[in-house]
């Protein structure tokens, strides 16, 4: 039986990989790395550090930095981020995601994002979601990010259900993986070849059935 949904929130709610590329292209500029929509595709999905790490190896600049230069270089490129998305509303949440999560709350099916971004407690609220979501996950609480499953375990352990009885939903293939190595059923969104690991995939996130999940 499901008791719990574990979102993602970049893909899968709404859409800020845009500005989250914007972000990470101005920081690499600014180290004199040239990053393009292709290269981006391996920062989906990935924590900030983890994104900044494949950056400085893309651009040969592995060892240049210390941590603490590297939190400072991550502060800076949230910083553009932040500014970024500092405008949403309700209006950017895509299309049956308000009408899924009253779906859900209407069976008593508890709601949690695992999303990499430490920004998500401020989306959620800017775009009116909050009293949907009974938690979100810090990333900073877990000692892995995607795709190892601590975002998603962390999640279930806090709705207090166990692994086997959630459902991920994800837009990423670390998130997928993520998913399934946290023992769920894995809903990937997108392109089925590219998310070929999920239990099931959806195009987008309108398109889900939750008859066809929960049965």
């Amino acid at each position: 039986m499901i008791k719990a949904f574990i979102f993602d929130l970049d893909g899968v709610i709404t859409e800020t990989s845009h500005q989250h590329y914007e972000a990470w292209k101005t920081l690499a500029n600014m180290l004199g790395i040239e990053i393009d929509l292709v290269f981006n595709e391996r920062l989906k999905g990935v924590s900030r550090m983890d994104s900044l790490k494949e950056i400085l190896d893309y651009g040969g600049l592995n060892n240049t930095y210390s941590k603490i230069e590297m939190e400072k270089l991550t502060f800076t490129k949230n910083e553009y981020y932040k500014n970024l998305i500092a405008k949403f509303t309700a209006e950017d949440v895509f299309p049956g995601v308000l009408q899924l999560l009253k779906d859900l709350k209407q069976q008593g099916i508890k709601i949690a994002i695992g999303s990499a971004s430490h920004n998500a407690p401020d989306l959620i609220k800017a775009m009116a979601l909050e009293s949907y979501v009974d938690y979100i996950v810090n990333p900073s609480e877990v000692d892995k990010g995607k795709p190892a499953p601590d975002i998603f375990l962390k999640a279930a352990e806090v709705l207090g259900v166990s692994p086997d009885e959630c459902i991920g939903i994800e837009d990423a293939v670390a998130g997928v993986k993520a998913i399934k190595s946290a023992g769920m059923i894995a809903v990937g969104i997108g392109d089925a070849e590219l998310l070929s690991q999920a239990d099931i995939i959806y195009k987008e996130t309108k398109d889900i059935n939750l008859k066809e999940l929960l049965n």
